[in-house]
């Protein structure tokens, strides 16, 4: 394989990776029965005029299984905090005891389980469009080397291995969506 095709397979798996990478993030924020801090990644704060992600403002810590708290920097953001968490439709119920903020997750019923694997499924599709999005770069940036002269067999293989390399990222995308599901169905 040549230096070219070789960099055009570099460029495609690190394509590829940043999509892999993409998706785990978005998954993340799709809670699966259990509270983590992550659930509030997209949540933002009016901070003196300014948009700003709470992680920025507030710590945010879990006490267990089912409670987030939400503990500020500033006392008097509490209501901003509060304001803020409850704008970004996640269906939490924030609560100030004057300190910080408690967030008693509930328990997902099982019409919202389902709702949350139709998301993950979704982010997935999303994700597989991204990957073949990639290879048709990757085929074209191959085809483009053909017509500067590489020769027809090399470009055949080259071809060969990005489709394999595509197929091996749809079945980890795959892996992942499963995973997710089991996770969001567990009781």
């Amino acid at each position: 394989m040549t230096e070219e095709v070789q960099f055009v397979m570099d460029e495609f798996k690190n394509a590829n990776e940043k999509s892999i990478a993409h998706l785990k993030t978005e998954l993340e924020k799709i809670r699966a029965g259990k509270a983590t801090p992550s659930m509030l990644d997209s949540v933002t704060v009016d901070y003196y005029g300014a948009a700003t992600p709470l992680a920025q403002i507030a710590n945010v810590n879990t006490m267990d299984a089912r409670t987030i708290t939400v503990q500020p920097w500033e006392r008097n953001m509490l209501e901003e905090v509060a304001r803020g968490i409850i704008n970004s439709n996640l269906g939490l119920a924030p609560q100030n005891n004057g300190e910080m903020i408690i967030i008693n997750v509930p328990p997902l019923t099982e019409e919202r389980r389902k709702e949350f694997v139709k998301k993950a499924k979704g982010e997935g599709e999303n994700a597989k469009v991204a990957i073949r999005n990639n290879r048709k770069d990757a085929m074209d940036m191959l085809k483009d080397l053909k017509n500067d002269g590489l020769a027809e067999d090399i470009v055949k293989v080259g071809e060969t291995k990005i489709q394999d390399i595509t197929n091996a990222y749809v079945t980890k995308i795959d892996e992942l969506i499963d995973l997710k599901e089991v996770g969001i169905m567990k009781v």
